[in-house]
């Protein structure tokens, strides 16, 4: 079976209700499973993670998304997570027997589809149209309270639809990625500097580790502090490697770990790689494991 993977973000973390109306959107699709969605109320903002055959997936994402803009008010939102609009993020992920550059299409089909809908449309990572809008952390830069003067900015001109700000809607980002790892080390502190020290010296951007955007958040609800990151390519930068260094910076000040968090899905090469690290188990192989090799001989 071909499948394409779609991880959409929405600015929604708190309404039960309105998340689960969204979500019930995807269910209606044919071929399309709904795997996962979490919300977060100090983000506020919940990931969904839905499979399926790609023309499958493209209009599940579709109807998701106008249901998403329909319930969700940008001019009511308050929250930890940097956004641009309602439908914050809309990536497509090659799982199975689907090739990057269909992925892409896909990416690009979604987006004008939604640009004639009247939200403003950026392209990024694979299906970027440009290279300095390749990196979401860019496109992201001024966030939602800054979209009016940045959309004046003949250079973010919009890849699709209006180059004029809706209050409501905000702008979405849409793309074609690699898997990744939404990971966060939760502190026990409420010293929110610290959590943003940690993660200037973690991100690459800022001379930290490969393919890792970390950003400090104030957990309020929880009284803590998060390192709140996206692990881009875990083949080079795992879990283990971050987080150990996390570890190591907090407990220089004194500061112990409350915890982690993996936000969504993950590859099972991820779990691999915290094998082979925590164990030293130089060989390690998922294809050690009864149900990987029961699955692979279905």
């Amino acid at each position: 079976m071909r499948l394409l993977e779609c991880v959409p973000n929405i600015s929604e973390g708190r309404d039960r209700d309105k998340i689960a109306s969204i979500a019930e959107e995807v269910k209606k699709h044919r071929g399309v499973r709904l795997l996962d969605y979490s919300s977060d109320r100090d983000h506020h903002r919940s990931v969904f993670t839905f499979i399926g055959e790609p023309e499958a997936i493209q209009e599940a994402a579709f109807a998701f998304t106008l249901k998403a803009l329909d319930l969700i008010d940008m001019r009511e939102h308050k929250g930890g997570h940097p956004r641009l609009g309602a439908v914050d993020v809309v990536p497509f992920v090659p799982i199975q027997e689907v090739k990057m550059e269909e992925a892409v299409q896909i990416a690009h089909e979604f987006g004008k589809g939604l640009g004639k809908r009247g939200v403003p449309v950026f392209f990024y990572e694979e299906a970027a149209t440009r290279p300095e809008r390749r990196d979401l952390p860019l496109i992201r830069e001024g966030e939602y309270e800054g979209l009016t003067e940045k959309l004046k900015d003949p250079r973010w001109k919009p890849d699709e639809g209006p180059d004029h700000f809706d209050p409501k809607s905000g702008a979405t980002v849409v793309g074609a990625r690699f898997p990744l790892v939404a990971y966060n080390v939760n502190l026990k502190t409420r010293d929110l500097a610290l959590a943003k020290e940690i993660a200037r010296k973690v991100r690459f951007k800022d001379g930290g580790f490969l393919h890792v955007r970390a950003m400090g958040v104030d957990l309020k609800e929880r009284e803590m502090v998060q390192v709140s990151m996206n692990l881009t390519d875990y083949r080079v930068t795992n879990i283990p490697k971050v987080y150990e260094f996390i570890k190591r910076e907090a407990l220089k000040k004194g500061i112990e770990v409350g915890g982690t968090e993996i936000v969504g899905l993950i590859p099972l090469g991820v779990l691999e790689g915290i094998a082979q690290y925590y164990l030293s188990c130089e060989r390690f192989s998922l294809r050690q494991v009864i149900e990987q090799r029961i699955l692979e001989s279905d």
